[in-house]
Order: structure tokens, then C-alpha cells, then sequence
């Protein structure tokens, strides 16, 4: 089977089709009153990852621990529904050291968790800002705002690319493992240095490569909504933070996927979605090490 690179439409649509079926599936479970919950607070038929393939409406019943699993400390995360519904990779609201009075930016905000935990750190007179693709995401966090009862968090339906705010209105712009699945980074990189304040911190997490993988593999649509292919290689992260106009930008590696891990993952991709002659075990050794989940760090200088 011959895959042929997708173009930035594929990319946005592929993206915002499985994390629109990742939101349908949490609102109907709440809307259900969702079946028995596992320790990590996932309901056994809800739970999806980053890396995972059960966020098209025919969601699969796996989720991929090792991207998403233990990523808050449970006594810093009150909001059970948002961190059930959490596809992250990071906690950047730990990273970003958010103090009352500033207002946040999170790009993709999906269920709405990273915006929530802000916005009770920035409390009083800071707001936290949610921009996401997909109404059902907004939904589905404005549900958990108000369950939460967080008055100083706003959500707004726009691409991470064009983002509907003003020159300098935040102080810091975070994000959960979602610039990776842009297919314009420089866009996204130009619009969160447009909308910081002078001296505005960059605060994400995100999944990045640590070396080159096959060229073909970045064609498959799976690995593009699942946060690999789509990811940049670190030192490209750091120049296209640099030539957005950021100083002081690095990279922190938090954890490593090796052959364990993405061998747990293997089974969630189509064999007929990988390019032709190559099996999953190859796919497996074409991405053993090459891949990390992040810290990454800039200034807008002052």
C-alpha cells in the first residue's frame, strides 16, 4: 500500500475528526453516567490517549499509558471529569509557575484541565484562556468548568494558528501536547510570541523527536493525530522558537519511549495504514528511542 503525504487540510481535518470523536465519546458517557472507572479515574470504555486510536467514533477500548498516565500529582488535580478526559503528554501548568493576577493562554485546550488548573492558580484577577478546534471539545469543557465552578476561565473556538486575541494579552502561553499536530508550526510559534506581554513566559509540553524517523511514516494519518510523526526534532523546535523572535529557549526531555512502550502502542495502529512491507515490529524498530515527551521552554524578551 502506497501512503501519500497529506496536506495541511488532511493534517487539521485527520486532527479534528479524532479529538471531535474523543469528546463525543466523554459527553456521552456523562450523559450516561459512564460505567465503572479504573484507578486512573478512565471509565474501561473511555479511554483515550494521544498516542491512541480510540478517538474515532468507533473508539477502542485501550488506552496507551504510556503517553498520558501519571501526569498530575492527584492531591494538585480536584477535577476528576477534566483529567479523565486529559490527552496530554505534560503538566505545563506545573511548568509554567503561574502566580495570581496573569492571564494564560492554553493552545488546544481540549477538556479543558490545563485551563482549569490555571485559572485557580491565577485567581484572584488572572483569567486562563482555552482556544481549541473542535466544538465538541468546548463542550465538553465548558461542562467541566462549570462542574468545577471556575469563574475566571474562558473558551473560545479557533486554530491554534490564528488565535482570537489581541497583540500582548497574556503573560503565558502553554500547551499540552498539541502543537506537534499543527501542520504549520511557525504559524503557531508567531502567534503565541504575538499574543504574550513583554517578558511573557512559553510554558509547553509536547512530544519531540530526538532523531530522524522514516519520511514515510510521517504519512500515516494514525501517527499524525497520535502526536509521533507530526512532532518536530528538538534542535528544530529551538530554531523555529528563536526565529519567532523567543530568547532563552530549551528543551527538557520528561520521558522517553523506548521498544517497551511502543511496543504497548503497536496494537492500537492498522497494519494497512503502514507503508507497503513494512509490518508493525518494523514500524516498532523505526521508532525505538527516536521519540520523547518534553518540557519546552522561551522568553519573549522584555
Amino acid at each position: 500500500m502506497v501512503i501519500e503525504p497529506m496536506g495541511d487540510e488532511q493534517i487539521t481535518e485527520a486532527v479534528r475528526a479524532r479529538y471531535a470523536g474523543a469528546a463525543r465519546l466523554r459527553l456521552r458517557e456523562a450523559a450516561d453516567h459512564a460505567g465503572p472507572q479504573d484507578a486512573s479515574g478512565k471509565t474501561s470504555e473511555g479511554a483515550c490517549g494521544c498516542g491512541d486510536g480510540c478517538c474515532g467514533e468507533a473508539a477502542k477500548t485501550q488506552a496507551i499509558d504510556p503517553i498520558t498516565t501519571n501526569l498530575y500529582d492527584a492531591s494538585d488535580t480536584p477535577f476528576d471529569a477534566a483529567l479523565a478526559a486529559s490527552l496530554g503528554c505534560g503538566n505545563p501548568t506545573a511548568l509554567a509557575q503561574l502566580s495570581p493576577g496573569e492571564d494564560v493562554l492554553d493552545l488546544g485546550s481540549g477538556g479543558g484541565l490545563d485551563v482549569l488548573l490555571s485559572a485557580r492558580r491565577i485567581a484572584p484577577g488572572g483569567t486562563a484562556y482555552g482556544l481549541d478546534l473542535t466544538p465538541e471539545m468546548l463542550q465538553l469543557a465548558e461542562r467541566h468548568r462549570a462542574e468545577a465552578g471556575i469563574e475566571n476561565a474562558r473558551f473560545m473556538l479557533g486554530a491554534i494558528e490564528r488565535v482570537p486575541l489581541p497583540d500582548a494579552a497574556v503573560d503565558v502561553v502553554i500547551s499540552n501536547c498539541v502543537i506537534n499536530l499543527s501542520a504549520d508550526k511557525d504559524a503557531v510559534l508567531r502567534e503565541a510570541f504575538r499574543v504574550l506581554r513583554p517578558g511573557g513566559r512559553f510554558a509547553v509540553s509536547d512530544i519531540v523527536l530526538l532523531r530522524d524517523i522514516p519520511g514515510e511514516l510521517r504519512a500515516v494519518v494514525a501517527l499524525w493525530t497520535g502526536c509521533i510523526s507530526g512532532a518536530l526534532r528538538d534542535t528544530d523546535y529551538v530554531a523555529k522558537l528563536t526565529a519567532a523572535g523567543f530568547e532563552d529557549a530549551g528543551i527538557e526531555v520528561t520521558r522517553r519511549y523506548d521498544r517497551a512502550e511502543l511496543e504497548a502502542m503497536a496494537d492500537q495502529l492498522d497494519p494497512t495504514h503502514l507503508p507497503a512491507g513494512m509490518t508493525l515490529a518494523d514500524a516498532v524498530q523505526a521508532l525505538d528511542g527516536a521519540f520523547a515527551s518534553a518540557f519546552i521552554r522561551a522568553t519573549k524578551p522584555a
